[in-house]
């Protein structure tokens, strides 16, 4: 009887530590989306640029939870982006807000490497990309 060769599967993202990850995530998309949604309605004139931005890290947190929730290939490309953009506007935003603090008259949950937030936001993305490059097959 001759062997089959099957291709290997690709572990799942929402398996074991995964699960953290998710949940860490989803902890954040709450937390950013809270407070970005407060300052947009009460003040969002004071500092529109670190408001919107505050948003758009709730939306991609939200995004990389559901990407990582799913496990499946679509699931997977979707995190990998949300982890990729998050990181380079974690990176990029916390460089700009302490070259130039002047655009950011109030912070962002990437100001300063997302250090209001225990550094978490500059780590998670990190995390995620190095689970995404963990749990993938072989042939990946």
């Amino acid at each position: 009887m001759a062997e089959q060769v099957r291709a290997p599967e690709r572990k799942r993202t929402n398996a074991g530590p995964g699960r953290l990850l998710i949940a860490v995530y989803i902890l954040f998309a709450i937390a950013a989306t809270s407070r970005a949604g407060l300052q947009i309605a009460t003040r969002f004139d004071e500092a529109p640029v670190a408001y919107t931005l505050s948003a758009l890290a709730a939306l991609i947190y939200v995004v990389a939870a559901v990407g990582l929730a799913r496990a499946g290939a679509a699931g997977r490309r979707v995190a990998l982006a949300c982890c990729t953009v998050e990181l380079v506007g974690v990176v990029g935003v916390g460089l700009l807000s302490l070259l130039y603090p002047d655009l950011f008259p109030d912070e962002t949950v990437w100001s300063g490497f997302g250090s209001g937030y225990g550094y978490i936001p500059l780590v998670l993305p990190i995390l995620g990309l190095l689970w995404l490059r963990r749990t993938r097959g072989a042939s990946a």
